[in-house]
């Protein structure tokens, strides 16, 4: 295989222009829909606003490409997604059991400092991607949060506890979570790695933790500012 037809194949040189040419003209023609779509269609994307921005690109890559699919296809294309995507959300307004069936319902993932255990079970987001959200809001242990809620478009929202509320909770930085307690005092809150449920204990011995059942802890904290 020569390398001429390994990076361009068999185009000639102006057909490698007129692809050019139409990238450009389908490049402003997607900035036109996108904005037609509205700010929110494009800064939080919900379950069927991927779908849009997905259909888009495939009915926008297509003329870019291949000489024999005309821009006119694609501006046919991009108008029915646009009318579907402008229908639809007239429908989950006037009914919101459609919207929560396609876009879902915020979801409580703490409440008062421990975490909403069935709830976030039922939610695809990782413990360690959940702890990430909340460092990069300076949350340093779960005893500084009141509420923190999974929204629909897949950002996290933090409720911080008043200082005079602060609460000993589960320390979430990485080397923090990695000190698994083993020796116990009495007396001294530890937190439970699973559900964040903080207790002092009455015993040297591991106690099984009340909320969900686990065995593992770590030292909570108190820290009153953010990290």
């Amino acid at each position: 295989m020569e390398a001429s037809n390994f990076l361009f194949g068999e185009l000639e040189n102006n057909i490698l222009m007129l692809v050019a040419l139409r990238t450009v003209v389908m490049f402003f023609i997607i900035l036109i829909f996108l904005r037609i779509l509205g700010k929110r269609g494009v800064k939080q994307l919900s379950v069927f606003e991927l779908v849009v921005i997905l259909g888009l690109g495939s009915a926008a890559g297509d003329p870019m490409l291949y000489m024999e699919i005309g821009i006119v296809n694609a501006l046919i294309a991009f108008s029915v997604i646009v009318i579907c995507y402008k229908i639809f959300t007239l429908l989950i307004f006037k009914y919101p059991l459609l919207e929560n069936f396609f876009e879902g319902r915020p979801v409580y993932i703490i409440k008062k400092g421990t975490f909403a255990i069935n709830d976030f079970k039922k939610e695809t987001l990782s413990k360690d991607e959940f702890f990430m959200e909340l460092r990069l809001r300076g949350v340093f242990h779960l005893g500084q949060v009141e509420y923190a809620i999974l929204e629909t478009s897949g950002e996290v929202s933090v409720y911080f506890f008043d200082k005079a509320e602060l609460q000993y909770g589960l320390p979430i930085l990485p080397h923090y979570i990695e000190k698994i307690v083993t020796h116990f005092e009495i007396g001294t809150r530890y937190s439970c790695l699973f559900c964040g449920e903080t207790i002092a204990f009455q015993k040297q011995t591991s106690p099984t933790c009340p909320r969900c059942q686990k065995s593992q802890w770590i030292a909570a904290s108190n820290r009153s500012h953010q990290a």
